[in-house]
């Protein structure tokens, strides 16, 4: 069996690494910039640290603000009319999953315009031509966005959130500036990293996982489990070591997979606008103990990255409930709810338990589930 991983072209790490972005858009000979970002990121002033790189370099641009948390077709409809009024060459995206999954979306579509329904692109799209070249300048520590193969967009007429996977849509470069994540809020901090951590166990534990992957994983839950707490407490190390982290975990997933966990994160996004991170930390632990028997003695390396000592003593019954403890331990030290029940309404299980099985990510969960095994996992959530 052959396997196949993709990465960014080029990324720049560390702070200041925005920096860069003139000299690679010049060396391309890209003239005029479309900057998609989040309007809060643009009210904040946190876009204007790149606008600042570019009017010092004296570089064009416009600006998309035009989108969402939990971005829509409709935000990426407006996008692609704005990218062609702008008469722009690159894209810059600025923000935290949103803002680049709009930016992937738009990119997509502008040079496969065939593509133009959105939700045609849904699954494993076939486009035939890369994306609008993207740098991405990640402000969350947390989706990985700027180095993966895939973007989530909520279809407005459905409430389903659809998920694309496209290597055409990768991000030329990323410009991972821990800079650019220093002004999170302690919530967001907490809820993307868990956003994270759930990236690299669920890539660690997906059924499409092999070696490679793996490495990128295991190091990834390492500096989570190292650097969550420091990062919510806005220390320097925290910043830098979880912009890294998240990084490497997207890595790893993009090119393997996820499970369940995503599955059912991704209708209370698009049902009730749930912040993902805070989903995918609520869900986990809960995912985790289902699918125990079904991941072989990988629990154990888990648990030894996120700090359990003396797993090698342990039987797989006691490393696999220190593996759960130990998320369920961190998500509770960095205020995380502890359930959905303030999220859920009952009524909407059936339709939440169709929606995660119709979800791409399912099919990578490492033990195989029905619809009604996922309405029994959301019922033991509220």
């Amino acid at each position: 069996m052959a396997y196949r991983f993709i990465l960014n072209e080029t990324s720049y790490h560390g702070s200041g690494a925005i920096n860069e972005i003139p000299m690679e858009a010049r060396k391309r000979g890209y003239k005029k910039a479309f900057i998609c970002s989040d309007p809060d990121l643009v009210k904040l002033g946190i876009t204007g640290k790149v606008t600042k790189v570019l009017d010092g370099a004296g570089l064009p641009y416009e600006i998309f603000c035009d989108l969402q948390p939990n971005p829509t077709v409709t935000n990426v409809e407006f996008g692609v009319g704005a990218f062609k009024d702008a008469d722009a060459d690159y894209i810059i995206a600025v923000g935290g999953g949103s803002a680049i999954d709009t930016a992937k979306a738009v990119g997509i579509i502008i040079n496969n315009p065939e593509f133009a329904d959105v939700v045609s692109l849904e699954g494993i799209a076939p486009t035939t031509k890369k994306s609008v070249p993207i740098f991405a300048v990640p402000t969350t520590a947390g989706t990985a966005a700027e180095v993966t193969i895939n973007y989530v967009i909520t279809d407005e007429k459905s409430n389903r959130k659809i998920v694309c996977v496209d290597p055409h849509d990768i991000p030329e470069i990323s410009f991972v500036d821990p800079d650019m994540m220093s002004s999170m809020p302690k919530e967001l901090t907490a809820a993307t990293g868990m956003d994270a951590l759930t990236h690299a166990i669920e890539g660690y534990t997906t059924a499409g996982a092999w070696e490679l992957s793996d490495m990128f994983h295991i190091k990834a839950i390492e500096l989570i489990g190292k650097h969550l707490k420091g990062a919510v407490n806005n220390t320097e190390a925290g910043r830098k070591n979880m912009a890294l982290a998240q990084y490497i975990a997207g890595m790893g997933f993009s090119n393997v997979g996820l499970g369940i966990v995503h599955s059912m994160a991704h209708p209370l996004g698009a049902l009730y606008g749930t912040p993902h991170g805070i989903a995918n930390a609520i869900i986990l632990p809960v995912v985790m103990e289902y699918n125990a028997e079904s991941t072989g003695e990988k629990y154990k390396d888990i648990a030894k990255a996120l700090g359990v000592k003396n797993t090698e003593e342990m039987t797989p019954d006691q490393y696999r409930k220190a593996a759960v403890e130990a998320v369920r331990n961190l998500s509770t030290d960095i205020g995380i709810p502890a359930n959905l029940k303030n999220i859920v309404k009952k009524e909407d299980i059936p339709f939440l338990a169709q929606s995660a099985y119709a979800d791409a990510c399912r099919p990578g969960n490492p033990k195989e589930t029905s619809i009604e095994e996922l309405a029994e996992l959301y019922l033991k959530l509220l």
